[in-house]
């Protein structure tokens, strides 16, 4: 007896015969159109192994191997598989997926699993390649505050501040998973770019349980206000209110991100505002409030600070919102109504757009009245900017998208790294 099951590009079931479902134990109707052949594998190995194995059967026309499965009661199946690419019926032949041949077998497979991709399993479960959105801003503030004088800042609260703020990030992506797994968005977004949209994928993937995707969530966010704390303590007196305010705001706009009842992800427009005010004006000040050596406020360095971090808080939205492009139908089902549901894929290529417009404005700005070399940063905006913007606008409704969602992090990285490095060379010239 033999399964065989094809797939669509991101894995979705689209055929099964009854072979399938006798070894794996579902039935067609609970899996074609509705589940991913990920689904039969522990996820260190399709975290380690599934990549690979495509790769194979596209450049090579077939993959044979053997490896473990589980069926829908949780038992391991030892299996003999081969997988081969599929092509659509038209004269150009292009690949529209992949077929997989099972054949369950009496010998004892095991799949050794790297410490590389138990690595791997770590960032997937918390995200952690993203807190460059949140630590990148951190390290622009101390740079700003470097450039005025070296003796400005604290650096025993730069690092505390670091810290707590690496463990709220982290603490705010896994319970984002935890409430999106909760109210059905993950399982609902089909045509996803993996690690760039659609979750983390870690729950479906069986790399985590939902419970300890919460167990874990409060832990470490009780480890960053334990850094929080020690930074509180350790600021200038008359930042400790604004530092209070300013991470009370933060962590109910992340937590309140995705958690009921306020969910501000599906209230059209207001999860974007929000993490433009947490990536951007509130990460930015509350770094001055928490490192600056005197009172934050009353000095001039505020009003700098604060126009510094509107273009960072658009980026990072930006990042969001290209995101959005590939779950806008899962995303529109399960009523998560951001902007790109609110206001259609076509149509949010111009919000992107309008973003990096406000964000080369403000940089020009701010290189005229704070640091002239602030137009190296803007140079790279307008150049790499225009060429993402262009694959959007021609790009935007199919696959080829997720080049711009890779490179809106690079344009996000790579303007708070060129402005860390303006900093660094006013103070020589």
């Amino acid at each position: 007896m033999k399964s065989i099951i094809t797939c669509d590009m991101e894995g979705i079931i689209l055929t099964m015969n009854t072979g399938a479902e006798k070894i794996f134990g579902y039935k067609k109707n609970e899996l074609i159109g509705k589940q991913r052949v990920s689904l039969f594998s522990p996820g260190e190995i399709v975290l380690q192994n599934v990549a690979s194995w495509l790769d194979i059967a596209a450049k090579k026309g077939e993959y044979s191997g053997k490896t473990i499965f589980i069926n829908k009661d949780g038992e391991k199946i030892n299996a003999r598989i081969s997988i081969t690419p599929t092509y659509s019926k038209d004269k150009n032949k292009v690949q529209n997926g992949y077929c997989g041949v099972t054949e369950v077998i009496e010998e004892n497979v095991e799949v050794p699993i790297s410490w590389s991709t138990k690595l791997i399993k770590l960032l997937a479960i918390t995200r952690m390649p993203f807190t460059s959105a949140s630590l990148l801003p951190i390290f622009v503030t101390a740079s700003y505050f470097y450039s005025i004088n070296e003796n400005s800042f604290s650096l025993m609260n730069f690092i505390l501040c670091t810290i707590g703020v690496l463990f709220a990030h982290l603490s705010t992506n896994m319970f984002n998973d935890y409430f999106d797994n909760i109210d059905g968005t993950d399982a609902g977004n089909y045509n996803y770019f993996q690690q760039l949209s659609g979750g983390s994928r870690a729950i479906e993937l069986g790399l985590i349980s939902i419970s300890k995707t919460k167990s874990i969530a409060i832990l470490l966010m009780f480890i960053a206000i334990l850094f929080g704390t020690t930074t509180l303590f350790n600021s200038y007196t008359e930042n400790i209110i604004p530092i209070a305010i300013i991470t009370i705001i933060a962590l109910f706009l992340g937590y309140f991100y995705t958690a009921p009842p306020i969910r501000l992800v599906a209230r059209n427009g207001l999860g974007e505002i929000s993490i433009f005010t947490v990536f951007g004006p509130l990460m930015v000040l509350g770094t001055g409030f928490a490192i600056f050596n005197d009172n934050f406020f009353a000095s001039s360095y505020f009003n700098d600070l604060l126009l510094l971090s509107f273009p960072i808080g658009l980026l990072t939205t930006n990042i969001l919102l290209i995101n959005e492009f590939p779950d806008y139908e899962g995303d529109l089902k399960t009523g998560k109504n951001h902007l790109v549901v609110t206001f259609g894929k076509k149509n949010s290529r111009y919000i992107y757009l309008i973003n990096l417009l406000f964000i080369s404005l403000i940089t020009f700005y701010s290189a005229i009245t704070i640091n002239p070399i602030l137009l190296l940063p803007l140079l790279f905006i307008l150049i790499y900017g225009y060429k993402i913007t262009k694959h959007i606008f021609k790009n935007y409704n199919n696959r080829s998208l997720v080049t711009a969602n890779w490179d809106t992090i690079k344009l996000h990285a790579g303007y708070c790294i060129l402005s860390i490095l303006s900093f660094i060379l006013i103070t020589l010239l």
